[in-house]
């Protein structure tokens, strides 16, 4: 029976000492931050990556008397059974000794295929409260939640690709150690998080720019951006898979 480390190693990929895998959170922090931000422009406020914002918006409205959007009142739930879900998942992959990375990332692109399938079946006129937007809403949310899940469980030592206030947290944390650090080996580590902290900084921005770009203009259809790059980073996946393969023969 194979030991704990060994297991963690056949199921992950390191960010730490893989290049491919230190690509990977910049790749998805840039479908993060596009997907966001178009959901956000074009379903009424609805944030699918950043769900601590629904709940805000829910709180606010309800506050102010306003009618709840159902999108804002399902947000939270949604998110958190497809996270529940997809540890389940991830964690039958392990028993039957597949690593959870490509499957997931799969999954992740499913989810926001039939977000955009659903943006394109709406046209340009959207009502984010009717029903067919409700469930883009979900299937955006739900994709986001995968891919929080997915780099947690796949992606060891990564960066969040999604909460960027814990990002900027810990990199602003680690400027001040690399400045005012005595210890040159606690000042490397420091570095070391900085720079892969502010690659995911780096592109959720990027994200949000291109995505509030191309949403302008293209409305829902601008998902094919999202899309793309998350078909990049299963490129990444399959030559790190390949790579794992290799070094274990």
């Amino acid at each position: 029976m194979p030991s704990g480390s060994k297991r963690a190693d056949f199921v992950m990929l390191s960010v730490d000492n893989s290049p491919l895998g230190r690509q990977l959170p910049f790749v998805l922090s840039i479908v993060a931050g596009s997907v966001d931000i178009i959901g956000f422009l074009a379903l009424g406020g609805l944030f699918t990556a950043h769900i601590t914002g629904n709940i805000v918006v829910f709180a606010a409205t309800f506050v102010a008397g306003e009618e709840a959007s159902l999108s804002h009142l399902l947000a939270v739930p949604v998110f958190i059974l497809v996270l529940a879900l997809t540890r389940i998942l991830a964690a039958l992959l392990e028993r039957a000794r597949i690593p959870s990375l490509l499957p997931l990332l799969l999954l992740e692109l499913l989810l926001l295929v039939g977000f955009f399938i659903q943006g394109l079946v709406a046209g340009p006129s959207i009502k984010p409260n009717a029903a067919p937007m409700v469930l883009a809403g979900m299937l955006g949310i739900s994709a986001m939640a995968v891919q929080n899940a997915l780099v947690r469980i796949s992606l060891t030592g990564a960066p969040s690709t999604a909460v960027m206030t814990t990002n900027v947290t810990a990199f602003a944390i680690d400027l001040g150690e690399i400045l005012l650090a005595q210890d040159p080996g606690r000042a490397a580590k420091a570095r070391e998080r900085a720079r892969s902290t502010g690659s995911a900084i780096a592109g959720f921005i990027i994200g949000c720019a291109l995505g509030a770009t191309c949403q302008h203009f293209g409305g829902l259809r601008s998902l094919a951006l999202p899309i793309s790059f998350l078909l990049a980073a299963i490129a990444l996946g399959l030559a790190a898979a390949r790579r794992q393969s290799s070094s274990r023969r």
